[in-house]
């Protein structure tokens, strides 16, 4: 398994000869956020075989990011979404309600339930996503904790865990970094990888901090390291890629 961190809740995710991107976000801005750090690397989207949409918010299902995608790659995105999609040129659209499955080569993917607060006329409810193959990938979009949570593991070989906003504050419906560190001590899984942080902020506000949000994967990872010391925390920088190492040999 290779794990690309384009940035933000983007993520290319690599397995059994799939290639899957997460809400991608692949221009310099969305509404009034800028990107921060490196812009995405031209092969992010290439030889996609699907693309995971979470929720609806602008930062995690980006029209001009997703139109650059080309129209023959499949969205799997939230039921009762698909209208929202096919209204904008969208059709390729596979929905998948909590549960639901679709496979794609060797590889299956799970939307699961999420809690994030949508607002603004957006209807259908947001997921996460596992996706599994040889190996088992838990992707958690935008959420708080909920119940059932603990039941996605604990057989996760690596999961994707938001821990801040875009933002310097942060809204109901999110992890910080304790809450995010608890979700890791539920999933229990082998390797936790901070997402979510850092790399989109408001116009005018990226000047005061030149570098802005670095602290919460690193409160992430201390806390995780108190909570669920077992769980490996690795900080991929955006742009940055990773590879998962082969399981340990059963004892």
């Amino acid at each position: 398994m290779r794990i690309v961190y384009v940035g933000h809740a983007t993520v290319l995710i690599e397995l059994d000869g799939v290639r899957l991107l997460t809400d991608p976000v692949l221009g310099g801005w969305v509404g009034p956020l800028r990107r921060q750090g490196p812009a995405p690397a031209r092969d992010v989207i290439a030889d996609l075989d699907a693309v995971l949409i979470s929720h609806l918010h602008r930062d995690h299902a980006d029209l001009r990011s997703l139109r650059r995608l080309g129209p023959g790659v499949p969205l799997i995105v939230p039921a009762g979404t698909a209208g929202f999609f096919a209204a904008r040129g969208l059709g390729a659209v596979v929905e998948l309600a909590p549960g639901a499955s679709h496979r794609i080569g060797p590889v299956t993917v799970t939307a699961t339930p999420a809690d994030h607060e949508l607002g603004r006329g957006l209807d259908a409810d947001p997921v996460g996503f596992l996706v599994e193959g040889s190996r088992r990938l838990y992707f958690a979009g935008d959420t708080d904790l909920f119940e059932g949570m603990a039941a996605l593991g604990p057989d996760l070989d690596l999961a994707l865990i938001p821990v801040w906003g875009w933002g310097p504050t942060l809204g109901p419906g999110h992890l910080d970094p304790e809450r995010a560190a608890r979700a890791a001590a539920l999933l229990a899984p082998r390797v936790a990888i901070p997402i979510h942080w850092g790399s989109l902020f408001p116009v005018g506000l990226a000047r005061l901090r030149p570098r802005p949000l670095r602290e919460p994967p690193r409160e992430f990872a201390a806390r995780v390291a108190s909570l669920a010391p077992r769980v490996r925390v690795e900080l991929v920088m955006p742009g940055s890629a990773f590879f998962l190492p082969p399981p340990p040999p059963a004892e």
